[in-house]
């Protein structure tokens, strides 16, 4: 595998690698700000976590690797982040399918798990680009990417269809391998802030 799958560990968050076991937690956790109400977000309801959870875990099969988030400070699963579409010829993979309970944001949870995901996928797998990617209207999570050091790539025009018919416009970010120490100093660097 490119990625070698496996636990991630850091301060302030353990990242999972997912499993069926992991459902009601995420229920509970997807239930705390009901983020799945937001139209531009593509998170999961409490309803539909089995499934969700189920399909991350059969991706796994295809080397894409989904984690529950747990925070260390609480101990409880607090969200879901994943490597999707990797692509090991070529040595690069997406990161995304995140959402955090409302007790995770304005923490470290989000800088540390993606300081983890990439330091995991520069570092240990030798990739050579990152890509992250939101819906043109997800301005919170456009702002989040800008200040990891992403840079904007494009705009996919009339890329998806969403489930409520609605067509998704949607923002394309990349880190390449060159930009990783920046992004790691300014990662290391926000969360010793």
């Amino acid at each position: 595998m490119f990625i070698q799958p496996g636990p991630l560990r850091g301060r302030h968050v353990l990242l999972e690698p997912l499993e069926l076991a992991h459902t009601a937690a995420l229920q509970r956790a997807v239930a705390d700000g009901e983020s799945w109400k937001l139209w531009y977000a593509s998170v999961p309801t409490p309803e539909s976590m089995p499934e969700y959870v189920e399909r991350a875990v059969q991706g796994m099969e295809q080397g894409n690797l989904a984690y529950a988030v747990r925070s260390l400070a609480s101990g409880d699963i607090v969200g879901c982040t994943r490597y999707y579409d990797v692509d090991a010829a070529n040595r690069r993979a997406l990161i995304g399918y995140t959402w955090y309970a409302d007790a995770a944001r304005r923490t470290p949870v989000n800088s540390e798990s993606k300081l983890l995901l990439l330091q995991h996928l520069f570092e240990d797998a030798g990739a050579i680009a990152v890509e992250l990617r939101t819906h043109f209207f997800n301005q919170a999570s456009r702002t989040a990417i800008e200040r990891l050091g992403a840079k904007q790539d494009g705009v996919l025009r009339s890329h998806q269809i969403l489930p409520d018919g609605s067509i998704r416009d949607t923002v394309v970010y990349s880190i390449v391998a060159s930009e990783w120490p920046a992004v790691k100093n300014n990662l290391l660097s926000r969360l010793a802030g």
